[in-house]
């Protein structure tokens, strides 16, 4: 699987399984990975540790049981943790006192023989036990992800699944391992499938029907019953596309932009949120020059929070890049911060309104993005406890009337006053932009599902395009959309159209 190893234990060990590779490169392919090597690393680490785990996988694994273990693997029950004295087979050297278990394939992660040592943390332990696995022949330390590769090639996961693993290693919050946990258990993989096994259905009646139509082997009506599941199909795959990138940006984070004029207290907003100081803050204007970008995590929701430049004209030329990164990034964003000084809004409540929406028309992109750009915005009133009490009363009245603005709250990032408020608002826009990992169907998590699903429209629509004019070319739409589909899982497979048409029409009996 992958492997993750920090510090001084990261470097020394480096060290000792370069070393191997280069001992066993012997034993290596030409291709670079070769299915007759049994392979082995350390699946544990972060530094020392109570306990390190220690895989092996390959035809030599009963070797490496019997050689570490002194254990017999047709004697040594399946899956069951045994406490054995692990030795260095060259030496009879004791190595460790650990849990030892075997995994016999095809039951096994990789579906190969498999075995694991469950030993103590300590760099010698470690380093003793990766240096006797070196010495034993046709034994060679793993490359990164290639236990996950050999469990792809023996069919125990598709590739949704095994990038929903590496999500799922990856996962810093709580929603990203509920999505991570979803797409790895094969809720996605089982959809991509569903629309593969249709779609092959529907190719086999095609060439079928082009084949055999003269013969009367092929009932009446069939091409009709194609044409409406490829547009059922084409739907669903269309709906699903439109899915506003929820499982992109939970996967890598919701880009919410801090933006305003300057000194409105954009930097203090960072740092309340970060709860450290992670931006300077200062009452002289202008101070932020560049975007200042932090990770926080957002009701168990990740978002990567940028802090920008003050918006304004100036003849400062540094701080004019600011200003232009600033407004790049409100471009990209997923959602905008829109931080203003309270104390700038007009004295009469009536006025609030207009005002604010002034305020957002040269803050936010305009265009066709605009309604987009307002959606997904939040006007932050900040200073607010420089307010007197009956002028705050009056904006908040005025707010909660104005017809046409994003969501707004007064805020004081100096006090604390309205921060409750604000963090519900702000929750409340990032679950919605994420939506709930848990519910409904799956959503879309990689660009490479999205682009190929992409193909797979296109090609659907290419049926319906020539249907009428050219048969085998609108077979070759329906192809090519089952080939980016079996793209996205990594199969699809000629026997399996064969299997449909001679399971359906029953040709050659």
């Amino acid at each position: 699987m992958f492997q993750f190893i920090s510090g001084s234990l990261w470097r020394r060990t480096s060290f000792i399984v370069k070393g191997l590779r280069g001992k066993q490169s012997k034993n290596r392919c030409s291709s670079g990975l070769c299915d007759a090597d049994t392979i082995f690393a350390l699946s544990s680490g972060h530094g020392r540790c109570g306990v390190a785990v220690v895989r092996v996988s390959g035809p030599a694994s009963g070797l490496v049981l019997s050689s570490l273990a002194g254990q017999t693997h047709s004697r040594t029950a399946p899956r069951t943790a045994r406490l054995c004295n692990i030795i260095n087979p060259r030496s009879q050297e004791l190595l460790d006192r650990g849990l030892v278990l075997w995994f016999p394939g095809p039951r096994s992660f990789t579906g190969e023989d498999s075995v694991e040592f469950h030993i103590h943390g300590g760099l010698a332990v470690i380093s003793g036990v990766l240096q006797a696995l070196g010495s034993l022949p046709g034994v060679r330390p793993a490359e990164a992800g290639e236990f996950t590769r050999r469990a792809f090639h023996a069919g125990k996961l598709d590739l949704t699944e095994v990038e929903g693993l590496g999500d799922l290693i990856h996962a810093e919050t709580e929603a990203q391992r509920r999505q991570a946990l979803r797409q790895m258990a094969g809720d996605l993989g089982r959809l991509y499938l569903d629309w593969s096994q249709r779609l092959i259905r529907c190719l086999a009646h095609v060439e079928a029907y082009i084949d055999f139509s003269e013969d009367e082997l092929i009932e009446d009506g069939v091409l009709n019953q194609v044409d409406s599941a490829v547009s059922k199909l084409q739907t669903e795959v269309e709906r699903h596309l439109r899915d506003g990138r929820r499982g992109e940006r939970l996967r890598s984070g919701v880009q919410v932009v801090i933006a305003g004029n300057t000194n409105a207290g954009k930097s203090s907003l960072l740092n309340v949120l970060c709860q450290r100081p992670a931006a300077i803050v200062s009452p002289v204007a202008g101070t932020t020059r560049d975007v200042v970008e932090t990770h926080v995590d957002i009701s168990g929701f990740p978002v990567l929070l940028s802090d920008t430049a003050g918006l304004r004209d100036t003849l400062d030329s540094v701080e004019r890049e600011g200003v232009r990164r600033a407004r790049e990034r409100v471009e990209q964003a997923d959602l905008t911060l829109a931080v203003l000084d309270a104390v700038h809004l007009p004295r009469t409540p009536g006025g609030v309104p207009d005002f604010l929406l002034a305020h957002l028309g040269a803050l936010l992109p305009g265009g066709e993005g605009r309604e987009e750009a307002w959606r997904r915005s939040l006007l932050v009133l900040n200073k607010s406890d420089l307010l007197t009490a009956e002028h705050a009363a009056e904006v908040q009245s005025a707010l909660d009337g104005a017809q046409g603005l994003p969501p707004s709250c007064l805020l004081s990032c100096q006090t604390g006053q309205g921060l409750d408020g604000f963090m519900e608002a702000l929750e409340k826009q990032v679950k919605t932009l994420c939506g709930d990992p848990l519910s409904g169907a799956p959503s879309l998590t990689q660009a490479r599902h999205r682009a190929h699903l992409q193909q797979c429209v296109e090609a659907l629509a290419q049926y319906h395009h020539y249907r009428d004019l050219d048969l085998a070319l609108a077979a070759e739409g329906v192809r090519l959309a089952l080939t980016s589909l079996g793209r996205i899982t990594g199969k699809v497979g000629a026997e399996e159209i064969l299997d449909v048409i001679f399971r359906d029409f029953c040709i050659g009996k």
